[in-house]
């Protein structure tokens, strides 16, 4: 942090002061801050907690691809595992499926882009379009997401910090048409496990506001 310069200010003066943060990790995704000031009747300095500042996980999550042995190799070594239970209004899989992957910009292991394409590799948020031709490419899950009840997909994301984060993604869905299942994450430090489980948690709240809510 480069701490501001002091300043002076009259009885009802007002002044604004800026401060650059540097980020170096995904540890909390919050941002603390104070300001501590003399006062001319005070023997103390007095301090005045600021507002946290919440940044949002997508701001440093890079669309990233993997290949499977290496996702099993990380899978195994990495010791934080965030564990959410899917709890959804959305009741076809795919669907379901594409909402995570776009409000992650997590990506299916295993495949990657086009050559073509190969230059926008870790640029920007992961669109539907983005999804429906990775699951074009991925035939497998495509095929069993059209015809069986039970899917389960990895998922591969990379922060701006060099921090890998997987995903294993298993959905069923109920003969009453509802979705059920977990979404397990796992990282080698445990701030972006808990940043990521954060984030699935509240777009799943953001579906159920939309449809009717599952308690």
């Amino acid at each position: 942090v480069d701490r501001p310069s002091g300043v002076t200010l009259a009885p009802g003066q007002q002044i604004m002061v800026h401060a650059s943060i540097k980020v170096a990790s995904t540890e909390t995704g919050i941002i603390f801050g104070y300001v501590t000031y003399d006062k001319k009747s005070a023997a103390d300095k007095e301090c005045t907690v600021l507002n946290e500042l919440h940044v949002d996980i997508l701001d440093y999550i890079d669309r990233a691809w993997i290949g499977e042995l290496a996702f099993r190799t990380m899978w195994s070594e990495f010791e934080w595992e965030n564990k959410i239970n899917i709890n959804t209004s959305i009741s076809e899989v795919g669907a379901f499926l594409e909402h995570i992957m776009c409000n992650t910009n997590m990506s299916i292991v295993g495949r990657s882009y086009k050559k073509g394409q190969s230059t926008k590799e870790g640029k920007g948020k992961l669109t539907p379009e983005d999804v429906q031709e990775m699951l074009k490419e991925a035939v497998g899950i495509k095929t069993l997401i059209e015809t069986s009840n039970f899917v389960a997909v990895n998922l591969y994301a990379k922060s701006i910090f060099g921090e890998d984060a997987l995903a294993n993604i298993s959905i069923e869905r109920l003969p009453e048409g509802k979705l059920t299942g977990s979404v397990r994450i796992r990282s080698r430090t445990q701030g972006i496990a808990l940043s990521l489980g954060d984030r699935i948690t509240i777009v799943q709240r953001g579906v159920q506001q939309g449809g009717k809510a599952h308690k």
